[in-house]
């Protein structure tokens, strides 16, 4: 049997990692600074992650939601108790698309309703409705083309508010910050403007934090600079720093009912022992307050640099615009400076989303890199 070649690869193979550093098979190393899509939130193979769950899987580490699983509720209790919202509930799965599908079962479920409202550049996931709510007709697929999307541009409140106030609007589904698209944020004001609305017209606001969550972009959520409260929040990619995990976090309103969601694997034993681990050191370590840091370092540097165009973003989730595509200087950074970065859907941005423990020292041996790279 052959792999079915669906992704497009990198001359490099990690075989092993450590912090800010991954490894290649002749021990070369290279600057993570892209964290495999915003995943590697609290670095490699970092000690107390690495103790959390191997311990969990000498232990018990899988058996099925139909017996109760204590460490669920301890993963609730300290999500709530780092994140800010301490009374909201929390339904747990495998990923980021999966939270996604379930977020917009239960809006659904509670206003009845079944249409969508979702915006330019949005990148929700590869699941049924998740990318159908996606902007990018290249991954959508004949199957998937009955869900009823509305879509709108950023800023666009009048639009908005004209199809909410039709009152068959189900959800408004929004990323806390885009970064498929480029690093790309909704103002504090339209998503005020959001939030009235939604108020306003019995609609549900979703935030989709699956990358801008845990912490990346200076605050717990992405949502939190503009100091607003969605419905339902979606949450993956960092959760589980590499573990496959996701979930949503509802507000209390929302009535939950036996079989209304369900999964096999979601909020298994090594799941929720990884996504503690994560928010342990997350919290212990400061990591928050680390992201926005060296996040502000890294774009008052970038700024610096002729060839930049643009710099935009948060914490440690940060897009670098350039007059020209990227690809190429990708590859120079990959294979000459050993640098991983991350591409966009617009091919002038660099995206930068590296562990959120990253130093000052790191951040200027990536500057260092893009420098030479550029020569």
């Amino acid at each position: 049997m052959r792999l079915f070649e669906v992704y497009p690869l990198f001359n490099v193979e990690p075989v092993e990692a450590d912090g800010c550093l991954v490894y290649d098979r002749q021990h070369t190393a290279y600057l993570d600074f892209y964290g495999g899509h915003a995943v590697i939130s609290i670095g490699h193979g970092h000690p107390h992650y690495v103790e959390r769950v191997t311990e969990q899987l000498g232990k018990l580490g899988f058996y099925s939601n139909s017996v109760p699983i204590t460490i669920q509720k301890d993963l609730a209790h300290k999500l709530g108790e780092v994140c800010g919202y301490y009374n909201w509930n929390l339904f747990l799965c495998n990923s980021g698309a999966e939270a996604i599908e379930n977020a917009l079962k239960v809006a659904s479920a509670y206003n009845q309703r079944k249409k969508i409202v979702a915006f330019d550049g949005a990148f929700h996931g590869r699941t049924s409705l998740a990318v159908a709510a996606t902007h990018n007709p290249d991954i959508l697929f004949p199957v998937n083309e009955g869900a009823e999307v509305v879509r709108f541009a950023f800023e666009d409140f009048e639009g908005v508010e004209a199809e909410l106030k039709k009152g068959d609007i189900s959800s408004v589904l929004i990323e806390g910050i885009q970064g498929v698209a480029g690093i790309i944020e909704p103002s504090a004001d339209f998503l005020r403007h959001l939030r009235t609305l939604c108020d306003e017209t019995d609609t549900i606001l979703i935030l989709d934090e699956v990358q801008s969550g845990f912490g990346r972009t200076g605050r717990f959520f992405a949502h939190q600079h503009a100091f607003i409260q969605p419905d339902i929040i979606t949450i993956a990619k960092g959760m589980g720093n590499g573990f496959p995990v996701g979930g949503i976090i509802t507000h209390p309103k929302f009535e939950a009912k036996h079989g209304m969601l369900g999964t096999t694997f979601g909020g298994n034993h090594l799941a929720c022992a990884a996504a503690l681990a994560v928010l342990e050191v997350i919290e212990n370590e400061k990591l928050i307050k680390n992201a926005a840091n060296v996040g502000n370092y890294l774009v008052e540097a970038l700024k610096k640099i002729d060839e930049v165009k643009e710099v935009r973003g948060r914490g440690l989730m940060i897009g670098a615009e350039f007059g020209f595509p990227v690809a190429d200087l990708r590859k120079r950074l990959l294979y000459e400076q050993h640098v991983f970065t991350g591409s966009s859907s617009n091919k002038n941005i660099i995206r930068l989303l590296p562990p959120l423990n990253i130093t000052y020292k790191e951040a200027d041996q990536f500057i260092d890199s893009l420098k030479e790279a550029l020569k």
